[in-house]
């Protein structure tokens, strides 16, 4: 086997803008040629995969798969809306979020780690699939829920998916709420997991907000009023207390009372949550590939 030298790894990465554990593969398998094993990354669909990962993928599908007492939802990115209607990404991220569901992965990096359909891993499966298409390709986030009871799996346009397991219940109801919750997005569950510092928060709002006269008020009705408003506010923010979607005239915990169930658990996923997508300025780019800027 040829002696593979630290800089010849470094040159091959360089030029390929595969791994580095890629690149020294690629020379070991190649003799050290290192013309070779460039010709080798490119059959591998790896050569100038990493290159491509330093760009924003903010576009993407929310996908999901649903069995034997649990269901899972999976955000897979890429640059552009354009891409997410491509049959091979569309394929991709179905495959992904099968193998999240059947491999048990609880978290994206035992998922990017999983065994996907072919041969190799998932995160292999995308730096392949970045050479296929030309965009950057993230397996970005992953939720899974396990639940003897009610599951219901809720994806909204592709792009925002939900998960709601409930103890009791029914199907439609579970169905119901996962799609107040791709509407609504609240904050908490329940009242009680409100923090602390957040209602003193409210609380500091609620009083600043008030007249001279209200605030003149004897200590216990100010207190009142002051809660009313900081309980209204927890409503708002909190899934029991919302107007529920389906039937306004009631709220999420009451539609769940009427049928004696309860919630054990919620997950929701948009696509590029926390991403900040850039902004090309095509003129300013123009300018600076003509060394103008």
């Amino acid at each position: 086997m040829a002696d593979i030298s630290a800089q010849l790894v470094k040159e091959l990465r360089e030029r390929s803008g595969a791994g580095m554990m890629e690149c020294k593969k690629a020379l070991v398998e190649n003799n050290g040629d290192i013309e070779v094993a460039m010709e080798w990354l490119r059959k591998s669909g790896l050569a100038k995969a990493d290159k491509k990962a330093g760009r924003v993928a903010a576009e993407g599908r929310i996908v999901t798969a649903q069995g034997n007492g649990a269901a899972v939802l999976v955000e897979v990115n890429c640059e552009t809306d354009f891409v997410t209607k491509n049959p091979d990404f569309v394929k991709f991220s179905d495959n992904v979020a099968d193998v999240a569901l059947k491999s048990g992965a609880s978290d994206i990096d035992a998922l990017k780690a999983a065994a996907y359909p072919g041969g190799g891993t998932v995160e292999e499966a995308a730096k392949a699939l970045v050479a296929t298409i030309g965009e950057n390709i993230q397996v970005r986030r992953m939720a899974r829920v396990a639940n003897d009871g009610v599951t219901a799996a809720y994806i909204h346009g592709g792009r925002i998916g939900v998960l709601v397991a409930l103890k009791g219940g029914s199907e439609d109801l579970a169905k119901g709420i996962a799609m107040h919750v791709a509407a609504m997005n609240p904050a908490y569950v329940r009242a009680e997991e409100v923090p602390a510092d957040f209602l003193a928060k409210e609380k500091d709002i609620a009083l600043s907000q008030m007249s001279e006269k209200d605030k003149a008020k004897p200590a216990e009705i100010l207190e009142k009023i002051v809660g009313g408003k900081v309980s209204k506010i927890i409503s708002e923010v909190t899934l029991l207390g919302q107007a529920y979607v389906l039937d306004t005239n009631t709220t999420v915990g009451d539609a769940l009372k009427k049928e004696g169930a309860d919630v054990i658990s919620v997950a929701r996923l948009a696509v590029g949550e926390g991403i900040e997508k850039v902004q090309d300025d095509f003129a300013a780019e123009v300018m600076k590939q003509a060394g103008l800027a």
